[in-house]
């Protein structure tokens, strides 16, 4: 029997079990063949296989190295974010996230693994608890943890052998196979029931201290908690089950046996027909492989099997059904399983073509800015770039935060490109190539280096302490932190081909580190954080023992295909520009399947994953892992923060990702928060940005009253979206308008100028003594007022005491008086000044920034922002001088 090796069998419509007889040949073949097959296929060849040793940062080995022998006979780059990273991160008995619909570990006997079927509910988050039914081993084996390993593995698949002697046993671990499959050489099979003891072995009860033989190929077995599998050997085999506790139970072959073993939870004794059909075809590994044309990608998975694999019987989440070119799916009522991310049902065939539509948004929107936007955004455009000044560009100490906010930055320089405005462009790139070039010396205090142990470019700080940029050292969220690289290398590239010729192939190991898409590569894994069966990627890397997998912020790990979209469209071919495209959709669409909720969704469509209402109306996930998905960040609680961190960054590309319904039911599940002046505009403004693909007007309206841009500025944690007031109205202000109505209309500003203030309750004016610098409304004559500038900040400004050229500032709590005192502006120094509602034209109310609250006289006469709401706000002429 040959095996099929980059045979394209296309699944036939009706599925039909054509099952050839298993044999030792085919059993021969496969044990050949997992032992080589890493790295034999792939459409791409590698982006570049040049040595990443001549990084700033050098060399330097993690401190969580691979287990001992996991990996002998293998040679780095090893995968570091897969769903079996716990296999081989120490100490190598974590629970793995698969292979689904199985969850799995490994001890020193062998494979355990079990399918959770409780499932919960409690208030925030869908859980299914890790349930181990079974251990896989073999009675020959000593436990001794060191005498297993890997013996293959590719882009989904992983192959472990646990080995004494000349006895093997190889667990072939395939994600979407409903068998756990084992092959057994010069080994006798031994099954250890974990969940309880066995209570029936065939057709027979089996109490405490029993004993039950059988001979054939099927056996069923249930277990004390109720637990039913069927075991499926591919040749005649004794099998004897043994009761040994109420807790406890053996199952044990007679003898040495050469073959494989399959065992199947059977979840309803109806779906006992087709697993019996198709248990003697089974996968031992897969080929990813990729098709375009100009506006569609092709994902196409190709499983080798032993046996025909036209009857291949697979399983398909979600997201895999709704992309699935000319399925064929037996019925849903046939098989089926519920796992955190939705039910699994069954697929026929050995090779999936998932289609995707490819977007063709790249640098900018596709539509021009609506022109009631044009000065608005102009003003900003050239604000926030005068403030980007080389001299004072940002000095990197970390990657994340610096990544987010230079690449906010970067967007200023293609705004202003799309408005005709390329000196503008300029000056922001030579402020970030300034910022960039510290990441090419080593003296820098936050330097790239080459980890050696696993495969791949890290903070050099993080390779021996985890709590280093969020754990990057260890391989957590890199997708996130160099989206933002490549995103900035992009633009500057894009207006500087000199620097990019000087640059390309050291910018190119951060693209190799998360989008390499060929094993050919010596460098880097294929994909880091890609997990290509569960559709998208994961944050988490090997750090704790590479535990639960999961991943908060799929907003940003959109981003990290989308910066590798921009740095491919510059810097490579357009194989990768494709490779990129197809990533950044499939990467969207898995969070529209998984992190956006819809209460409006039926309970019984098939492709819903969250069939619960009580789920639905969380309205968006913040965390999905492979054991829960809930409605909560590792970091914060509020709704706000939940759903901004599915939205942001706010970049042209993700106007896929903000679907109608999604941001109309996250502007009401949102509303009370966005309404809360203490909740951070940084928050509020993608919110509000999102929900312009649905209703731009309206999105204008409120991007009005947002004034913390002086937060996205400056390169501090407190930098929250990294998002600026120029992107924020660009973007919605180049949303589609279906009414033709202008999207900004009347958006409010400060009066800006040079000014002295009145009271307009007193007829008093506002001033500043010599002696104490707090502003007071008790001067009675115009001419011994004070004067003060004020200037342009997004949607507000600030207030400068022009005789000692100090800034007004507002105390937090609201308790102090504004004072004179500040040498520089930042958020404290922001005030928003609108005319008052209610008084006659002329007369302004003065919002102070730090609070949200508004600006009253009190009865000493000085002026403090205490007042609520504006009703409560003491009235203000601003006479200009």
């Amino acid at each position: 029997m040959m095996l099929l090796r980059g045979l394209v069998l296309l699944p036939s419509l009706a599925y039909a079990a054509v099952l050839p007889a298993y044999t030792s040949e085919a059993a021969d073949e496969l044990t050949d063949f997992v032992s080589h097959r890493y790295g034999k296929r792939g459409t791409f060849g590698p982006i570049s296989t040049d040595s990443a040793t001549n990084l700033a940062g050098g060399t330097v080995a993690c401190s969580a190295l691979p287990v001992g022998s996991f990996f002998d006979g293998l040679k780095p780059p090893f995968p570091t974010n897969t769903w079996w990273a716990s296999y081989a991160a120490i100490p190598g008995n974590g629970t793995a996230a698969g292979p689904f619909p199985y969850q799995s570990s490994l001890d020193g006997y062998g494979i355990l693994f079990g399918m959770s079927a409780n499932r919960q509910f409690d208030g925030s988050s869908i859980k299914q608890p890790t349930q181990v039914d079974w251990r896989a081993s073999f009675a020959e084996h000593s436990g001794a943890f060191e005498n297993h390993k890997a013996v293959a593995f590719d882009t989904q698949t992983i192959t472990v052998q646990y080995f004494q002697g000349a006895g093997t046993l190889t667990a072939l671990l395939v994600p979407g196979s409903p068998y756990m499959t084992f092959e057994f050489k010069s080994s006798t099979p031994l099954f250890k029931s974990m969940n309880g003891g066995i209570k029936s072995f065939g057709d027979k009860s089996i109490n405490v201290g029993d004993t039950v033989s059988s001979t054939g190929t099927t056996f069923t077995v249930t277990d004390t908690k109720g637990a039913t599998y069927i075991i499926y050997a591919m040749k005649p085999i004794t099998l004897t089950a043994t009761a040994t506790s109420s807790d406890s139970g053996v199952i044990q072959a007679g003898g040495a046996y050469d073959g494989v073993i399959r065992l199947v939870k059977l979840a309803d004794p109806s779906h006992k027909a087709l697993l019996d059909q198709h248990y003697q075809i089974y996968p031992t590994a897969a080929a990813l492989d990729y098709t375009f044309t100009d506006k569609t990608g092709n994902m196409i998975f190709t499983w080798d099997t032993v046996g025909d694999g036209a009857n291949l019987l697979m399983l398909t989440w979600p997201h895999h059904r709704l992309k699935m070119e000319n399925p064929n799916f037996p019925p849903t009522s046939s098989l089926g399983y519920l796992t955190t991310k939705g039910w699994m049902y069954p697929a026929i065939g050995n090779r999936w073509s998932l289609s995707y539509d490819l977007s063709p948004i790249s640098w900018n929107p596709p539509r021009a800015l609506d022109s009631s936007c044009q000065s608005s955004v102009m003003q900003g455009l050239e604000y926030e770039i005068s403030l980007l000044i080389p001299e004072n560009a940002s000095v990197p100490n970390d990657f994340y935060y610096w990544g987010g906010t230079l690449a906010a930055k970067s967007r200023l320089a293609l705004i202003a490109e799309h408005l005709g405005r390329q000196d503008l462009a300029n000056k922001v790139v030579d402020y970030l190539k300034v910022s960039f070039n510290y990441w090419f010396h080593p003296s820098s205090s936050a330097v790239p280096a080459y980890e050696t142990a696993w495969g791949g470019v890290i903070n050099k700080a993080g390779a021996d302490n985890v709590y280093v940029d969020f754990g990057n050292g260890y391989y957590n969220d890199h997708h996130f932190h160099y989206g933002y690289f490549l995103n900035i290398a992009a633009v500057i590239a894009k207006y500087d081909g000199n620097w990019l010729a000087q640059h390309r192939e050291y910018i190119n190991y951060f693209a190799r580190d998360i989008i390499n898409p060929s094993s050919q590569d010596p460098q880097f894994p294929v994909t880091r954080c890609r997990d290509w069966f569960a559709g998208h990627s994961w944050a988490s890397g090997i750090a704790n023992g590479a535990g639960s997998r999961d991943q908060e912020s799929s907003g940003e790990a959109i981003n990290g295909y989308y910066g590798a979209l921009l740095w491919a469209s510059v810097a490579l071919s357009q194989d990768y520009v494709n490779y990129a495209k197809l990533l950044l959709a499939s990467e969207q669409h898995a969070a529209q399947v998984y992190w956006h909720l819809y209460p409006q969704q039926s309970p019984n469509d098939r492709d819903n994953p969250y069939p619960e209402s009580q789920v639905r109306d969380l309205t968006s996930m913040g965390n999905v892992m492979d054991y829960q998905s809930g409605a909560w960040l590792f970091w914060g609680s509020l709704r706000s923060q939940i759903a901004a961190i599915q939205i942001l960054p706010l970049t042209p590309a993700n106007e896929v990702l903000y679907d109608s319904q999604w941001v109309e039911n996250i502007w009401s599940y949102t509303m009370k928060e966005l309404q809360d002046p203490s909740t951070g505009d940084d928050w509020k403004c993608v919110i509000i940005a999102a929900y312009a693909n649905y209703n731009p007007q309206v999105a204008a309206q409120w991007s009005g009253t947002l004034t913390t841009w002086e937060l996205q500025r400056t390169y501090q944690k407190a930098a929250g979206s990294g998002n600026t007031y120029t992107n924020e109205l660009f973007f919605i202000g180049t949303r589609p308008n279906p009414n033709g109505n202008p999207i900004c209309s009347a958006l409010p500003q400060n009066p800006y100028g040079t000014y002295k203030l009145q009271d307009v309750s007193s007829g008093k004016y506002v001033g500043v003594s010599a002696t104490d610098s707090r502003l007071t409304a008790s001067v009675t004559s115009l001419d011994s007022a004070s004067v003060f500038k004020s200037a342009y900040l997004p949607n507000a400004g600030t207030l400068q005491l022009t005789t000692t050229n100090q800034y007004v500032t507002a105390d937090q709590g609201g308790r102090s008086a504004l004072a004179a005192i500040r040498d520089k502006a930042s958020s404290w120094e922001t005030f928003v000044i609108r005319a008052k509602e209610g008084a006659p034209s002329g007369v302004y109310s003065i919002k102070a920034g730090s609070n949200g609250h508004y600006v009253q006289i009190g009865s000493d006469g000085y002026l403090i922002n205490n007042g609520a709401a504006e009703s409560a706000s003491s009235g203000f002429r601003f006479l200009a001088v």
